[in-house]
């Protein structure tokens, strides 16, 4: 048997090639949208890929798996229950596929979602037991999968599933059986899964603290409390994977697009879009802060949560113009960013990257269009300016302190008399905020709360800051923290 566990960093996201290299065959499961990497593994062991394999509708990253079926040829199976529109065979609770001398059989296990299934594997040159299971995003490193991104009325429902899938099946399984998720650290689709892509059920019954035991009820108000934020493109990316992603064949880079072309795309929709191109600025945030085009979102193509943030903010079918580098004439080292940035935005649903401006900010400027830019204070400018002299228990009245981090850091420590609002709910909740005043965004270092602030200065908010340094800053300065 040939195994092989592919990852992608930030969107934490992993999946599996299985392959038997006897009779050439193998298996993708769970795969991402961008696929060179399945067949280059492939065809460097002398394999064909055959079946393509879904544990259920993913809903942080488009699947690959019409992708690989149109290069390939392979089959694509996905859970019975899915409702899946698109050709496929459906697997059921016990059905198994041979590939070569390597059986998947699939366990049924609702929790994550009402569809969910687990793929026991078993080599059958070494054994007729099961050698690992691939728990998809049933069971992490660590942690279980959220119950809660169907809606609150399906929450409790998933959750009560849960508790049966964990207690009343995989517990019941040996404890040697190797166990390997569809998901790592980064994803949300759990709360406090490990950086760790492997584990045992014997380790995870002792050290899980979803597999202690407990009464069902208190199982179901342990996992429903305090879910991480749903990201806002949960429904739009659950569409895509059931009706059927698109096809985009090989992945190619996208154009350089002039100055005049960019100001024309975003004054006047592209043919086949309803509305103008958003730009989304992929620098870092002092590069944005310093010049930019007016209306721009700036997501670092540098962070490891680009995609995730990017699919959180940009609405979908959106047609996206990307600034990438320093403006300086550089065009291939443009070029190759501008195909980072579109191959992770293709993860996450937004296919319609129109291009990238070329030579950047400068070639803006130098068609005499305005460049907007946005402050940057440090820690020690904030608590001079969001405090009275010796007074630390809340900002000045004319100051809202806007915390984008995430519930978890924020409940650690965060500035006196701030506002929480984490950044994947904010482009939703921006009527909690008085546009008449001052913001000053603060996140961990300045990176989130870049793109927070690039989000209220395209929304019309005209006194906006961003704080480089954040609440490391703050706190190494030993300023006020509650």
């Amino acid at each position: 048997m040939i195994f092989r566990q592919f990852f992608i960093e930030g969107l934490g996201c992993a999946s599996y090639l299985i392959g038997c290299g006897s009779t050439g065959v193998c298996a993708i499961v769970d795969p991402q949208r961008d696929v060179e990497g399945y067949l280059h593994t492939a065809q460097a062991h002398g394999l064909h890929i055959t079946h393509v394999i879904e544990t259920h509708l993913h809903a942080d990253h488009v699947s690959g798996n019409r992708e690989l079926a149109a290069r390939t040829g392979a089959t694509i199976y996905m859970p019975a229950r899915a409702g899946a529109t698109f050709d496929h065979v459906p697997l059921d609770d016990g059905d198994e596929l041979n590939v070569g001398s390597v059986t998947l059989r699939a366990l049924f296990t609702p929790g994550h979602t009402p569809e969910h299934l687990c793929l026991a594997v078993i080599d059958r040159t070494r054994g007729p037991e099961p050698w690992f299971l691939l728990t998809g995003d049933f069971l992490f490193v660590g942690d279980v999968g959220r119950p809660d991104l169907l809606g609150q009325d399906e929450t409790r429902q998933l959750a009560g599933q849960m508790y049966d899938s964990l207690f009343g099946r995989l517990l019941q399984l040996d404890d040697g059986l190797e166990l390997y998720p569809g998901h790592g650290a980064g994803s949300l689709c759990g709360r406090n899964m490990s950086a760790k892509l492997s584990s045992t059920l014997g380790f995870e019954r002792r050290f899980n603290e979803a597999l202690q035991p407990r009464p069902r009820e208190a199982f179901i108000r342990w996992i429903t409390s305090d879910p991480p934020p749903q990201p806002a493109n949960v429904a739009y990316i659950k569409q895509l994977n059931r009706e059927g992603p698109p096809i985009l064949g090989e992945l190619r880079r996208p154009k350089p697009l002039t100055a005049q072309v960019v100001h024309d795309l975003v004054q006047n929709p592209a043919p086949g879009f309803s509305q103008v191109a958003l730009v989304l600025d992929t620098r870092d945030p002092v590069e944005f802060a310093a010049g930019h085009l007016p209306g721009a979102l700036n997501v670092p193509l540098s962070s490891d949560q680009f995609a995730t943030r990017a699919g959180w903010l940009i609405p979908p079918g959106k047609a996206i113009v990307l600034v990438v580098g320093r403006g300086d004439g550089e065009r291939e080292r443009d070029s190759r960013e501008a195909e980072r940035a579109a191959r992770a935005l293709a993860r996450v649903g937004h296919d319609q990257v129109a291009g990238y401006l070329f030579n950047g900010v400068a070639a803006w400027r130098a068609l005499g269009l305005p460049v907007l830019s946005i402050a940057l204070w440090t820690p020690e400018r904030l608590r001079n300016e969001a405090f009275e002299p010796g007074q630390s228990s809340a900002p000045r009245g004319d100051l809202t302190v806007l915390d984008v981090r995430e519930s978890s850091e924020w409940r650690a420590g965060h500035i006196p008399g701030a506002v929480h609002i984490p950044l994947g709910q904010l482009a939703q909740r921006l009527t909690e905020l008085n546009p008449a005043r001052p913001i000053a965004a603060i996140c961990t270092s300045g990176v989130r709360s870049s793109t927070a602030a690039s989000l209220l200065a395209a929304q019309g908010f005209k006194r906006v800051t961003n704080v480089m340094g954040g609440m490391d800053g703050w706190q190494a300065a030993g300023y006020p923290v509650e």
